[in-house]
C-alpha cells in the first residue's frame, strides 16, 4: 500500500506541476488582433494543432518526471532533476510571457535557447538513470525546436519589436 501511495503521489505532484505550467502558459497566450496581424510563414501549423500537441507533450513530461522520480535513487541527483524540471517550467512560461504578453517575439527568440537547454538537461539525466525514459521528453524538445524556427521566422517577417537588446 505504501509503494502504491508513493507512486500515485509522484503522479499527482507531476500532474499538478505540469497543470500549473500549462495554465500559466495558456493564461499568457492571447490570440488577439496583434497576434493575427503578425506576418507568419506559410508553413506555420494551424492554431487548433497547438492544443493537442501541448497536451501530448505534457503527458510525456508527467510520464518522464514520474519515471525519473522512481529511477533516480541518489538524493542529490533527484534534487537536481526536480530543479531542472522547475527551471523548465519557469522558462516555458517565460517564453509565452515574452511572445504574447509583452508582444516581443524577439525576446522570446533569445529565450527559446534556454528553454531548449532546459528540456535537454533532464533528458540527459533520464538517459543515464532511467534508460529510455528520456524519449518521453523528445516530442517536447522537437516541438520547441520547431517553435524556435517558427519564432525566428516571425521575428524576421515582422521586425523590429521594441528597442534592440
Amino acid at each position: 500500500m505504501k509503494a502504491f501511495l508513493a507512486s500515485w503521489g509522484a503522479v499527482l505532484v507531476a500532474a499538478f506541476g505540469v497543470t500549473v505550467m500549462a495554465g500559466a502558459g495558456m493564461s499568457l497566450t492571447v490570440l488577439d488582433h496583434w497576434y493575427y496581424n503578425l506576418k507568419k510563414p506559410s508553413w506555420q501549423p494551424p492554431d487548433w494543432l497547438f492544443g493537442p500537441a501541448w497536451t501530448l507533450i505534457f503527458i510525456g513530461e508527467v510520464t518522464a518526471a514520474v519515471i525519473g522520480w522512481h529511477a533516480i535513487t541518489n538524493f542529490w541527483v533527484t534534487t537536481l532533476f526536480i530543479i531542472l524540471l522547475l527551471i523548465n517550467a519557469v522558462l516555458n512560461i517565460l517564453w509565452s510571457y515574452f511572445f504574447f504578453k509583452l508582444r516581443r517575439p524577439d525576446l522570446a527568440r533569445k529565450e527559446v535557447l534556454f528553454l531548449w537547454l532546459s528540456i535537454a538537461a533532464p533528458m540527459l539525466l533520464l538517459a543515464v538513470y532511467a534508460g529510455k525514459a528520456w524519449l518521453y521528453l523528445l516530442p517536447y524538445l522537437l516541438w520547441v525546436s520547431f517553435a524556435a524556427i517558427l519564432n525566428d521566422a516571425i521575428v524576421r517577417l515582422n521586425a523590429p519589436f521594441g528597442e534592440a537588446l
